[in-house]
């Protein structure tokens, strides 16, 4: 059995509010849809995951997932069923799950269940029970109960033998007066049966914005405190001025190293790696490339953060001392810190800099150099 993950989004999303589609509005700094590909693209039974994206959302796409393996994007049609037929039509594998993006976190054990039940049934989908008192309205006044008995909440993703789901597709479309809500209901319409495994509420749709506010809360549930220590040290050497928090301060010699030895952004880029268990500053920059000969080292710390937030990681807080007999941090801390604030997307509240002196103690105090040492703090996923 080979298992196609198609997702789709390609919808605009409008009753979320506002002009970016919801599935590449973020979540704790990560789109939506990176989110839902994220769930499935390393799980051990999905071989591969495609994407099913609007017309014209090729760059929000591309921005959203960076280098995810999802292959070519496939533009999705006017409505759902014509992306979902789209979808089907680019895929090559036995079996297909249909998920949509607006439903970020997909449990693995969801998927396990899925495909298990696939070597028994041709369509499977995940179901919770309904828990509240079931009843009609006109509009303004309750109007009759209905039983909740063997009445369940239909999610996805959906679990299908792709033959069976392109067939009764093609069929439906002939013939359809009105479009499915989705593709279970396209089977079921074939007179095919449609099995049933446990969900998880983790699956509910983001549809309006008190949603966005319960799923911001449901992965805050889910994170955990991380703290990461950074510690650099620069000698002085050569012209100034010194580069300190992507600051130019005036002084008579700048700093020796291979990009432009800003010891305080060099020191804050190893505590957000640190914390985020992703190594160091000269395994993603090493000084033996040319390329980073004299570069800027907010690129760095840009990079550093890009990392965190695309691991579904949430940047808090960071702290920095730099120890030096000069120059004087003092005149420039509040510039440097909206400075750092900026690069890393927080505000200038969630970054702290301090400056301390040796008593002329060491090299520092011999004014051969300056050392940084910082801390960031992060949440990330308890999985991550």
């Amino acid at each position: 059995m080979q298992v196609t993950a198609l997702i789709v989004a390609a919808g605009s999303g409008t009753r979320m509010g506002g002009e970016t589609p919801k599935q590449y509005r973020k979540i704790a700094g990560k789109a939506v849809i990176a989110h839902a590909v994220d769930a499935l693209i390393d799980h051990p039974r999905i071989d591969a995951v495609r994407v099913v994206i609007g017309k014209g959302q090729e760059e929000e796409a591309r921005a959203a997932l960076g280098e995810r393996d999802v292959g070519a994007f496939i533009v999705g049609g006017a409505s759902r069923s014509e992306s979902v037929g789209n979808g089907l039509a680019a895929i090559d594998t036995s079996h297909v799950l249909v998920h949509d993006a607006a439903r970020p976190f997909c449990p693995a054990e969801v998927v396990d269940r899925l495909v298990e039940a696939l070597h028994t049934y041709s369509a499977v989908v995940p179901v919770l029970d309904v828990p509240d008192t079931v009843a009609r309205s006109d509009g303004a006044f309750l109007t009759l109960s209905e039983s909740r008995e063997g009445l369940v909440r239909v999610q996805t993703p959906q679990a299908f033998l792709a033959t069976d789901l392109i067939d009764t597709f093609q069929k439906h479309s002939s013939g359809a007066t009105a479009p499915p809500t989705d593709e279970a209901s396209v089977i079921r319409a074939a007179g095919l049966p449609v099995a049933t495994v446990a969900g998880d509420p983790l699956l509910d749709k983001l549809t309006v914005p008190a949603d966005w506010a319960r799923a911001e809360m449901m992965l805050e549930a889910r994170m955990a405190p991380r703290t990461g220590l950074g510690f650099d040290v620069h000698a002085f050497g050569g012209p100034g001025p010194v580069m300190l928090g992507g600051i130019a301060i005036p002084h008579d010699t700048g700093l020796k190293g291979h990009s432009d030895a800003d010891v305080l952004l060099h020191a804050i880029t190893d505590a957000l790696l640190g914390a985020a268990g992703m190594g160091d500053i000269g395994e993603h920059f090493p000084p033996t490339d040319a390329r980073w000969k004299g570069a800027a080292s907010d690129q760095f710390l840009a990079h550093a953060a890009k990392l965190v937030r695309d691991a579904g990681g949430t940047i808090d807080h960071v702290d920095a001392t730099v120890i030096c007999e000069a120059p004087k941090v003092g005149p420039h801390r509040d510039a440097i810190r909206s400075r750092i604030a900026r690069i890393l997307g927080l505000r200038d509240s969630q970054v702290s800099i301090k400056a301390t002196t040796t008593e002329k103690l060491g090299f520092t105090g011999r004014r051969e150099g300056i050392a940084c040492q910082a801390i960031a703090n992060i949440r990330m996923g308890v999985e991550a």
